[in-house]
């Protein structure tokens, strides 16, 4: 998935129906979506993101601030 796919503008957490953020690979981290404000990671697997509630990962604080960095501008 590329930052600027169309699909990323409606894709919404299956949870609080917020947007999610693309997270690409990085070293150890496969592509994922990421929602902060429940600090909820969704993986993306062969260019699917797999948004069941239960495919979400719970992010603990430290890598919370992480991703937050990568995300920012």
């Amino acid at each position: 998935m590329k930052p600027d796919d169309p699909l990323l503008k409606i894709l919404a957490c299956p949870l609080d129906k917020g947007p999610l953020h693309l997270l690409a690979e990085e070293a150890g981290q496969d592509e994922s979506l990421y929602n902060p404000r429940l600090r909820r990671r969704y993986p993306i697997l062969d260019g699917i993101p797999q948004l069941l509630p239960s495919s979400g990962e719970q992010v603990p604080d430290d890598e919370h601030e992480e991703l937050l960095k990568r995300m920012a501008p």
